[in-house]
């Protein structure tokens, strides 16, 4: 997805929301908007959004120090997610019905999409997840991602932050097939890591990899060849977010996206309204 005009206003605020995280200096923070207002003035409409972002919580990182501002954000977001996890773990094992089985963890994993340091909203995590499983998703190709499922003989999961791969867990526990779960190369906002993927306990149940990308979403040119070697030749891909939906729903090759659109300008792209979920096949 290219760059809008819309954009532009919200990476400043991202800007300033990422700055006052990392530190209380107002000095260091202003270093940081002035910055980021260089940068953007010269970025082409044609970058993602996600391209953006790297380079602002890069400026974060250079002018604080702090490597990673969200750290403790993460760890409570990761405590919040799995202390609702067994509730909802169980609901999806007493469905008998494999593809009932499925679809339930698939909204499950959606609703976690709600945890979303980049955009400005308040939610609630139980209230959510229940929104989700009993909503009609604006855009729902789940009886074709299952269908290809019976199939496959590998699974690409591409994450998102460090609070919804719990919940993303719980589907991939589900899935008969190889998961090979991606995660982001460096901490950038409240994405999951290496490090993350593996205190959740991931690690059991999918074959853990770093993209290499230092953005909020898996941009295929910045990312690392072992990485772009699993994508190309993954049977299925599912890509989570909405960093990841704007970083991959221009490639060449299918896809399932699985996020709530909470910005206007992902809404408008994707053909749905804002707090709409979306499971979507492209290409």
């Amino acid at each position: 997805m290219k760059t809008f005009l819309e954009c532009i206003p919200c990476f400043m605020k991202q800007a300033l929301n990422a700055g006052r995280i990392a530190t209380s200096d107002e000095d260091l923070i202003k270093e940081i908007l002035n910055r980021v207002g260089e940068e953007i003035r010269d970025i082409p409409l044609d970058n993602t959004p996600p391209e953006t972002g790297g380079l602002i919580y890069k400026i974060v990182s250079d002018v604080t120090g702090i490597q990673d501002p969200y750290q403790e954000i993460k760890e409570k977001n990761i405590a919040h997610a799995l202390e609702v996890y067994p509730k909802y773990l169980e609901q999806v094992e007493n469905i008998n019905n494999p593809k009932d089985r499925i679809e339930l963890a698939l909204r499950i994993a959606a609703a976690g999409n709600v945890i979303d340091l980049g955009v400005e909203r308040e939610f609630d995590l139980k209230r959510d997840i229940d929104d989700a499983i009993n909503c009609d998703f604006k855009i729902w190709d789940f009886n074709l991602f299952y269908d290809k499922l019976s199939s496959a003989q590998n699974l690409l999961y591409i994450g998102d932050n460090s609070g919804e791969a719990v919940f993303d867990m719980i589907l991939i526990k589900q899935l008969k097939t190889q998961v090979i779960f991606a995660t982001r190369g460096i901490p950038v906002l409240n994405d999951v890591t290496l490090k993350e993927a593996k205190e959740i306990g991931l690690n059991k149940y999918a074959e853990i990899i770093s993209s290499g990308v230092r953005a909020p979403g898996a941009i295929i040119k910045s990312t690392n060849e072992e990485f772009r070697e699993v994508f190309n030749h993954a049977d299925i891909v599912i890509a989570k977010g909405q960093g990841n939906y704007e970083a991959l729903s221009n490639e060449d090759r299918e896809i399932f996206f699985l996020l709530k659109a909470k910005c206007p300008v992902i809404a408008k792209d994707a053909g749905v309204e804002v707090e709409d979920f979306i499971f979507e096949k492209i290409n």
